[in-house]
């Protein structure tokens, strides 16, 4: 049997005296396999993917990606992680105002080692491939929330990593940019072998994963 890429077991996070944002959440995800987790808004799936990605810290429970315990990391192990084993699609874009497009989504590549060239000609394919090539120059200040969202995705693709999460990759997109994304994502899995980790409130979005969970009340189902 493959070994699992990612590994929940048991895990729970609470903030403040309120209910559980997770509840006892296990999760196991194969390599090159797509999962969407689907619920609405308050659900605890954006909490559920900032503990696989090394954000934040559970409570209780273990979180283990190609086999590092995620939840044992300090800061810096938890920034090299982020930086040497995954591509993290925020669903508020996190783009760098002062640095120009292709700047944004090449400096992951930089930050992992790539030299300038390689990982300049790297940015421009995604620029390419997810129709804004020609902002290629421009600052994120000057886009679209959609061209902002489509910037976000290549800058978690450029490092071509093993593992890839996407927080809601589709929800301030145009039907026609919401299918761009979701092509280069499904390319990534069923091309390129990458594990791809997904949360969504869109069932539409979620529909071309080959695993699709619910959470609800922060329990995942």
């Amino acid at each position: 049997m493959t070994t699992p890429v990612i590994e929940l077991r048991g895990v729970s996070r609470r903030y403040d005296d309120g209910p559980p944002a997770l509840d006892e959440a296990s999760l196991t995800v194969r390599p090159g396999e797509a999962v969407a987790i689907l619920g609405p808004s308050g659900s605890g799936k954006s909490t559920l993917l900032n503990l696989i990605a090394g954000l934040d810290r559970p409570d209780a429970g273990t979180v283990t990606v190609d086999g590092v315990r995620v939840d044992q990391l300090g800061e810096a192990g938890s920034a090299l992680y982020r930086r040497s084993k995954i591509g993290m699609v925020f669903q508020f874009f996190n783009l760098l105002d002062d640095l120009t497009v292709a700047d944004n989504v090449a400096l992951p590549a930089r930050l992992a080692g790539a030299a300038r060239g390689a990982a300049a000609r790297r940015a421009a394919e995604l620029l390419e491939a997810l129709g804004i090539g020609r902002h290629a120059r421009a600052h994120p200040g000057q886009l679209s929330g959609g061209e902002r969202q489509r910037v976000a995705v290549a800058r978690a693709l450029v490092t071509e990593p093993e593992v890839i999460f996407a927080d809601e990759p589709t929800a301030s997109l145009d039907p026609e940019s919401a299918a761009l994304v979701l092509a280069l994502l499904r390319d990534a899995v069923r091309i390129e072998g990458r594990t791809v980790v997904m949360v969504t409130h869109d069932p539409v979005a979620a529909s071309w994963a080959d695993t699709v969970l619910t959470m609800d009340g922060g329990r995942l189902r």
